[in-house]
């Protein structure tokens, strides 16, 4: 499904995969992530054509589902210098494999695939100027130590990535940093903002981003009383169960598992910090 959700900037968030967006300006196009699989990138491109020629195509995050579609659109990719460090570090065949599970009628388009990985990159922060369009590129720690946040100043629009999530568990992956998550959150709730796109779930306003920190908390909270009582880590995995927070859930069935790995790595940096 997509939204137009300002003047200029147009959002899908209807397809499997992170949502991935377009800025359109008088110079081009500025896309925000790409589409997970082929179909839907080959589609998704087809769309934005119609809106301009793609100039740049920034990666918020290096996981698959931000990266993957990166392939099928013209436009230098641009993104934090550890996003680049570690898309060139993930295996081909691993996308290679999961189309051919997941949608093998897929695999001719996917024939001499390739990662492209960000060829423009920056540590802190960056912007771009298109026509009256200014494109901040802020690095955001949280989700990945990687995680970039994009903001649109002339649209109000932020794309905070995987950092903010609706609908749905935040992913403590085995790289995910909570107390930095945390501050991240916290330097957006300073920026003008009407419009959040998050990297997964339905779009909202900046109100959510106070309700985000409060989701991060939670779960650190949650594991840090279980360890106060002296439970080990495969107790907290066993006992501390927040289901109960994403009663809608678009993937129900993968909850147990990403419960897991997020409680394991919680309390991973709360050992640390102890």
């Amino acid at each position: 499904m997509i939204e137009k959700v300002s003047g200029n900037v147009h959002v899908e968030t209807g397809v499997p995969g992170c949502n991935h967006s377009i800025i359109v300006t008088d110079e081009g196009v500025v896309m925000v992530d790409s589409p997970q699989f082929p179909s839907d990138a080959v589609k998704w491109r087809d769309y934005v054509r119609s809106r301009g020629l793609v100039l740049y195509i920034v990666n918020n995050e290096p996981h698959g589902d931000h990266v993957s579609g990166n392939f099928f659109f013209t436009g230098t990719v641009v993104g934090h210098a550890g996003t680049r460090e570690a898309v060139l570090a993930t295996p081909v065949k691993q996308f290679v494999d999961m189309v051919q599970q997941m949608q093998p009628a897929s695999m001719p388009i996917v024939e001499n695939y390739n990662f492209r990985p960000p060829t423009l990159t920056f540590t802190d922060k960056m912007t771009l100027y298109l026509g009256k369009h200014t494109i901040e590129l802020m690095h955001m720690p949280g989700h990945t130590p990687s995680e970039t946040a994009v903001y649109v100043p002339e649209e109000k629009v932020l794309f905070p990535s995987d950092n903010v999530v609706r609908g749905t568990m935040p992913f403590f992956t085995p790289q995910a940093l909570p107390f930095e998550w945390i501050e991240s959150l916290k330097r957006m709730r300073g920026l003008d903002v009407k419009v959040v796109v998050p990297g997964h779930g339905s779009v909202c306003d900046a109100s959510y981003l106070g309700e985000m920190i409060q989701e991060i908390e939670a779960w650190i909270n949650s594991v840090s009383d279980a360890m106060k009582k002296g439970a080990s880590r495969d107790d907290v995995l066993k006992t501390v169960d927040m289901t109960g927070r994403y009663p809608k859930s678009p993937m129900p069935e993968r909850m147990a598992q990403t419960q897991r790995m997020n409680l394991g790595r919680v309390y991973d940096v709360l050992s640390k910090k102890s």
